[in-house]
């Protein structure tokens, strides 16, 4: 092909606070669109922001057209039907890259990101959205998507549970990002003291942060200095969080700060004795990897792709067991020459997960599937 390969890929992740698939799309953006043998057409499937999704776009992708996409209708018809097509907003394109579970249709070829299997598994952890993928990948599946896995582990479960041969299933993992240099002192100051854990993400029932409070509970009844941090907006079943909180002994000691900026998050990690991820399950587990990168301790459970992230640069603990996660983090707590090993472990295990290495192989992946479907 003599001309740039024209792709098309969902932004509409970049809208709204920025979660782990924003994330992916933000970096995928960036490094495509310096790619001169690419030609990157970001869509956005929402009626209210598509005036916004030139802003959003990074400078050398260009945005679809200004006709409006309608996220509600366009989804019911995708789960049913094979139109209406992404080129009537995007022009012609030789793939279309759906980056959070929805691929459209097109007369080109389709690669769709999977990033774990929660509808699947945890349904009952689910927002309405988000149970709508049971219907709309399966349809990408039989209309001849390539999907695209952020893990081994998920690589695994979609072939289980798709029942698709091999070589439609790809892993491409994600990267991790440094993140800006944080100033411990400031950290320590947003949780009103110097020696904390921290948990950092969207509030939601998969990430059992309810479990995370009444460990702390434990270990905080030996140590009366520990604080808890839990940053990030709050999505749905926040209320078990509050309810947690309002019961625990230690609740003064316990710190909800909501989102926060950039700048914010690197200072929170700067000072953080340890990053704590006590998920149900995990397609990547982009937390921990960027806790790793910053050189911060990681106390993790062994659930879903946390321990193909992680490898020996963690704690791994058993799902929804508040003792054993009392246990990790209190000894942790006391124990300084096994968190700077921990420290140099996670920095040397994060530098090989980079984000070039991803938007290569992605853009090979993306050649291959156009190969194929001639």
């Amino acid at each position: 092909m003599d001309r740039p390969l024209r792709v098309a890929i969902d932004a509409t992740p970049l809208f709204g606070i920025r979660s782990g698939i924003g994330r992916f799309t933000e970096e995928l953006f960036a490094g495509v669109s310096a790619n001169p043998a690419i030609d990157s057409i970001g869509y956005a499937v929402t009626w209210r922001g598509a005036e916004r999704l030139e802003d959003l776009l990074p400078p050398g992708a260009r945005p679809a057209r200004r006709r409006r996409m309608a996220a509600m209708p366009l989804r019911w018809a995708w789960a049913r039907a094979d139109r209406p097509h992404v080129e009537l907003w995007t022009g012609p394109v030789d793939v279309v890259h759906g980056t959070n579970f929805v691929v459209p249709p097109t007369r080109g070829a389709a690669v769709v990101t999977i990033h774990d299997l929660t509808y699947v598994r945890f349904p009952q952890m689910c927002t309405t959205d988000v149970l709508q993928y049971s219907s709309l990948v399966p349809r990408a599946l039989q209309r001849g998507a390539v999907v695209h896995t952020v893990s081994d582990f998920v690589r695994g479960e979609v072939l289980e549970h798709y029942g698709l041969p091999e070589e439609r299933v790809v892993t491409v993992p994600n990267g991790i990002t440094a993140g800006l240099p944080g100033n411990p002192t400031r950290g320590g100051e947003l949780v009103g003291g110097p020696r904390y854990l921290t948990a950092i993400g969207t509030v939601e029932p998969r990430k059992d942060l309810p479990g995370l409070v009444r460990a702390f509970d434990q270990l905080a009844d030996e140590d009366p200095d520990v604080r808890l941090a839990i940053a990030g907006a709050d999505g749905w079943g926040a209320e078990a969080l509050s309810d947690a909180v309002a019961a625990a002994r230690h609740r003064e000691r316990i710190v909800r700060l909501g989102w926060i900026d950039e700048t914010a998050r690197a200072d929170l990690l700067a000072g953080a004795i340890a990053l704590v991820l006590p998920s149900h399950y995990e397609g990547f587990g982009l937390t921990a990897g960027e806790a790793m990168a910053a050189g911060v301790p990681v106390v993790a459970t062994s659930v879903g792709a946390i321990p193909e992230l992680v490898g020996d640069a963690a704690v791994l603990v058993p799902p929804a067991d508040v003792d054993a996660l009392a246990a990790a983090l209190s000894g942790l707590l006391r124990d300084d020459d096994r968190r700077a090993l921990l420290a140099r472990l996670g920095r040397a295990r994060s530098g090989t997960f980079t984000w070039a290495r991803t938007v290569d192989a992605l853009a090979a992946l993306w050649r291959s599937v156009v190969r194929n479907a001639r």
